[in-house]
């Protein structure tokens, strides 16, 4: 999960442990014991990486054939394949619903400053600790035992497509490339399973990622007045970035969920610290703009654009926009099938209505829905904010909460007969 700030967190329900029987009988303990499988596989998305999410892959993989589902595993680029298995619910015609999710985590960082072996899985204090046991090995492992618990349950209209998909950290390829596929089109709804912290996120922030280039004027640091300082022009332009993130807060204004734009300065680079003496001709400034439902994208840039260039004119730098990354602002009616049927079956296990929110950031739902046309919800085990966080967990009792939510919700819009084209 790509993540931002937002509004505070969400509390657990008080009715947990409500869970009614339903006619669905779920293996908590497979999943548990899967999600602490998937953990200590280190499948970390990193710069140059091959073979990340193989050895996930390969585990998943051998699941499904274990559980007789029909499946493929797809090479995106090499080493990262997709995981993509449809299960037919041999009950007649029916929509067809897909849970997704990714196998890839971000780095642990520095293992000496976790409490826990990152990739350990062990259980304490109910607690499942290790990188990806939120962000989000859980929910993969939460979305397949809710599926074969339905499955086991006896037949049930229409299919369900389970996408195990690589890349979510990085460029989101494995996204991309299933939205591009023929079974993409067949689609008609999306739960994405990141966690959200029993939230049903029915927007995602959109993502926009920059690079401004600079180019001056290269000197001796004893004479300034005979060169064009790139680094005063990126110190001003941090500055003016402020200025943008005002102007899109009044111009796109504040989504009840969502919150308003941000314009975030994450990269300030110029010059060679082996070189404290010479003013460099060169520098940029890296940029992460978060967007809300309604933003126009290419307003905005033009916006930062215009500040950055200005503000680099003061120092006689020019500037070069790039832009790295552009994935949108998505929503979706609170009232659409697939939300009811999470909102139905979260209500049904809890025993109280979940709130709505917003994704602070982008999950490939995003690229679902841009690319496909897909209507995605987001809603899965672990606390919002505590991805890419050391001491990363997930409580075990969310892990079987969610795998007998994803079965409900399954089981209610699949029997509602509500195909994308009519919703």
């Amino acid at each position: 999960m790509h993540a931002g700030p937002n509004a505070v967190p969400t509390d657990p329900p008080d009715t947990a442990q409500y869970a009614p029987p339903t006619g669905i009988a779920i293996d908590e303990a497979a999943a548990v014991a899967f999600t602490q499988d998937l953990i200590r596989l280190r499948t970390v998305n990193a710069t140059g990486a091959t073979d990340v999410e193989r050895p996930a892959a390969d585990l998943v993989a051998a699941l499904f054939t274990e559980f007789g589902w029909q499946h493929e595993v797809v090479e995106v680029a090499p080493g990262r394949p997709n995981v993509i298995a449809v299960v037919d619910g041999k009950g007649g015609e029916g929509p067809t619903l897909m849970f997704e999710g990714h196998t890839d985590v971000v780095t642990e960082g520095d293992p000496a400053a976790w409490s826990v072996d990152p990739y350990g899985a062990e259980i304490r204090d109910g607690k499942l600790w290790g990188r990806g046991a939120a962000d989000m090995k859980s929910g993969v492992a939460a979305m397949i035992y809710g599926v074969r618990a339905l499955q086991q349950a006896g037949p049930f209209p229409g299919r369900i497509v389970l996408g195990v998909l690589c890349d979510e950290e990085g460029m989101m390829l494995g996204a991309k490339a299933f939205a591009a596929s023929p079974l993409a089109a067949e689609i008609d709804g999306v739960i994405v399973c990141e966690p959200e912290g029993y939230e049903v996120c029915t927007s995602a922030r959109g993502g926009i990622r920059l690079r401004l280039e600079l180019t001056g004027v290269m000197a001796h640091g004893a004479m300034p007045q005979e060169g064009k300082n790139p680094i005063v022009a990126g110190a001003r332009i941090v500055e003016a970035l402020g200025r943008a993130q005002t102007w899109a807060e009044v111009r796109f204004g504040t989504h009840p969920h969502a919150g308003s734009v941000t314009v975030t300065p994450t990269v300030l680079h110029g010059g060679d610290p082996d070189q404290l003496n010479v003013i460099p001709a060169h520098g940029l400034v890296g940029v992460d703009v978060r967007t809300i439902p309604g933003t126009d994208h290419a307003e905005l840039i033009d916006r930062i654009r215009h500040e950055a260039e200005e503000a680099a004119a003061t120092a006689g730098v020019t500037v070069g926009l790039t832009v790295v990354d552009d994935r949108p602002a998505i929503e979706i009616a609170e009232d659409h099938p697939v939300v009811a049927g999470l909102v139905a079956a979260h209500e049904r296990v809890h025993g109280a209505p979940p709130p709505f929110g917003a994704v602070p950031g982008t999950t490939d739902g995003t690229v679902l829905t841009r690319d496909a046309g897909l209507p995605t919800v987001v809603y899965g085990p672990g606390g919002k904010w505590i991805a890419h966080q050391k001491d990363e967990y997930v409580e075990v009792r969310e892990i079987g909460e969610y795998t007998r939510v994803y079965a409900e919700a399954a089981r209610h819009f699949l029997t509602q007969g509500v195909r994308r084209d009519d919703a």
